[in-house]
C-alpha cells in the first residue's frame, strides 16, 4: 500500500514537471490535440512500465523527450492516421486548437504589461506559432526543442539522433524560413 502511494506520488511529480512540455512538443509535431494527448499518456505509461533509473535531471528530461518523439513518429506512421487524413483533413496551428497558449509567459513579463500590450503580444505569439507549425517537420522539431525547451544543440542531437552539424544547419535553415515567412506577414511596403 505504501509503495503504491509512493509510486503514484512520483508519477504525479513527473506529470507536473513534464506534462506541459511534452504536450506542446507533441502538439507542434502532430498538429492535433487528441493525438498529442494520447502520445503524452503513452509516454507516462512507458515510464511506469520501465521505471528507468536516470543519471541526472538532464538525462531524465532527454528520456521523456526521446520517448515522446518516437511515439509521435509511431502515430505519423500508423495506418489509422493515413486513412483518417484521406477523409478528415487536419488543420493545425489554429488558436482554437491550442487554447490559452501564451508561449511568451516562459520569458515572463506578460503579466506586468497592460491589456493592449498583452493583446499585441498574444497576436504576435499566434503568428509565430502558426509560422513554426507551417515549417517542415525536421525544422519544426529543432526550433521547438531549441527555443521552447531551451535544449542545447548537443542535447537536441542526442534526443533526435541527428548529428550536431545537422541540428545546427536545420536550426539555421528553420530560422531562415521563419524570417522569410514572418517578413511576408509583416511586410507592408
Amino acid at each position: 500500500m505504501i509503495k503504491a502511494d509512493t509510486d503514484q506520488q512520483e508519477l504525479q511529480l513527473k506529470i507536473d514537471e513534464y506534462g506541459d512540455m511534452l504536450f506542446k512538443l507533441c502538439y507542434v509535431r502532430l498538429q492535433n490535440v487528441q493525438d498529442a494527448e494520447d502520445v503524452v499518456q503513452e509516454v507516462f505509461y512507458q515510464y511506469l512500465k520501465s521505471l528507468p533509473d536516470f543519471q541526472s535531471q538532464e538525462h531524465e528530461k532527454a528520456w521523456f523527450l526521446k520517448v515522446a518523439l518516437n511515439a509521435c513518429r509511431k502515430v505519423w506512421r500508423s495506418a489509422w492516421r493515413r486513412h483518417r487524413s484521406a477523409w478528415q483533413p487536419e488543420e493545425g496551428g489554429r488558436r482554437e486548437d491550442f487554447p490559452d497558449c501564451d508561449w511568451s509567459e516562459r520569458e515572463g513579463g506578460s503579466s506586468a504589461c497592460g491589456p493592449e500590450e498583452r493583446a499585441v503580444r498574444r497576436e504576435e505569439n499566434r503568428c509565430l506559432l502558426e509560422a513554426v507549425m507551417a515549417l517542415p517537420e525536421k525544422y519544426r522539431d529543432v526550433i521547438h526543442l531549441f527555443y521552447y525547451e531551451e535544449l542545447s544543440v548537443k542535447e537536441i542531437s542526442q534526443v533526435t539522433g541527428r548529428g550536431e552539424s545537422t541540428v545546427t544547419s536545420q536550426l539555421t535553415r528553420g530560422r531562415g524560413l521563419l524570417r522569410k515567412s514572418l517578413k511576408e506577414e509583416y511586410d507592408f511596403g
